[in-house]
């Protein structure tokens, strides 16, 4: 056995495919070896193992948990950016936070698979940032509930500290002055204001949603694509009954909900679209 061998045959890789669906919903594509090996190279090293087939083979026992969780994490991590596609972070400004401060009771936002922070982080920028152009708006404040399946992500997310390169996705140089704290690593560290509004904690898209609780506006973005139909079909159903009446959720730009779920309007906001719950 080579002894950095880091390459899967294709029965190993179709069997992790069925692993990773079965515990973590996401679903690979054919063909993405590639993928497997950059995410999971480096837990050879880490765990003495010779190969990545004896990791693969190694995380589907039920005795070695740890090495599971690391699989999982390492498969189920992604980078994003500070206000992703812009528009509903505009949307959230000009037309959702004038119509929740009506409703004079905090507003609650959940963002699910909210990866390295950047999303709910992002939407609590946004609402410092209308409260400060309307002070006295939004009676309570809001409260955002931010979820991931790893923990090294909702590490990451708590301790709320950005290296330069993910500082420059998306995040003018105007917020970094107002929201940040320059460190002397040369990273920057979101002021407490920011990090208050934000609760993060573990949770599964395919687990229940009952002790979330009831949310105004669910944002999960990019994620349904990673999942199988009848998985997006019941998390969708999920987000439903998670809602408040009326109750909006964002997806990514390329993703629909067409033919999985009868319980939401589509609703056109130039440049994007949003759903909205059923009455």
């Amino acid at each position: 056995m080579n002894v950095t061998d880091k390459t899967l045959d294709e029965a190993e890789y179709n069997q992790f495919r069925l692993f990773l669906e079965q515990h973590s919903g996401i679903v690979l594509g054919d063909n993405k070896q590639y993928l497997v090996r950059s995410r999971l190279a480096p837990l050879m090293g880490k765990h003495n193992l010779p190969s990545l087939t004896e990791v693969v083979k190694h995380s589907m026992k039920p005795s070695e948990r740890q090495l599971r969780a690391e699989v999982i994490d390492a498969m189920t991590t992604n980078e994003t950016l500070w206000f992703r596609d812009r528009y509903p972070f505009e949307l959230l400004n000009n037309v959702l936070l004038p119509e929740y401060s009506k409703l004079g009771r905090p507003l609650k936002i959940w963002s699910a698979a909210c990866s390295s922070g950047q999303e709910p982080y992002s939407l609590a920028m946004t609402i410092l940032e209308y409260q400060q152009k309307k002070p006295g708006a939004l009676a309570g404040s809001a409260s955002i509930q931010a979820t991931d399946l790893s923990p090294t992500m909702l590490e990451r997310c708590k301790n709320a500290e950005y290296d330069g390169l993910a500082l420059a996705r998306g995040l003018s140089d105007e917020r970094k002055r107002q929201f940040f704290d320059p460190l002397p690593t040369g990273n920057m560290k979101l002021k407490d204001n920011v990090k208050r509004l934000v609760n993060f904690r573990s949770h599964n898209l395919l687990e229940s949603y009952t002790l979330l609780g009831k949310f105004d506006i669910i944002f999960c973005r990019n994620v349904l694509i990673y999942f199988a139909p009848e998985a997006k079909a019941k998390i969708l159903r999920q987000f439903a009954a998670a809602l408040n009446p009326r109750g909006i959720l964002f997806l990514g730009a390329s993703e629909s909900i067409a033919g999985l779920t009868e319980e939401f309007d589509m609703v056109r906001c130039n440049p994007g679209i949003y759903y909205q719950k059923k009455t």
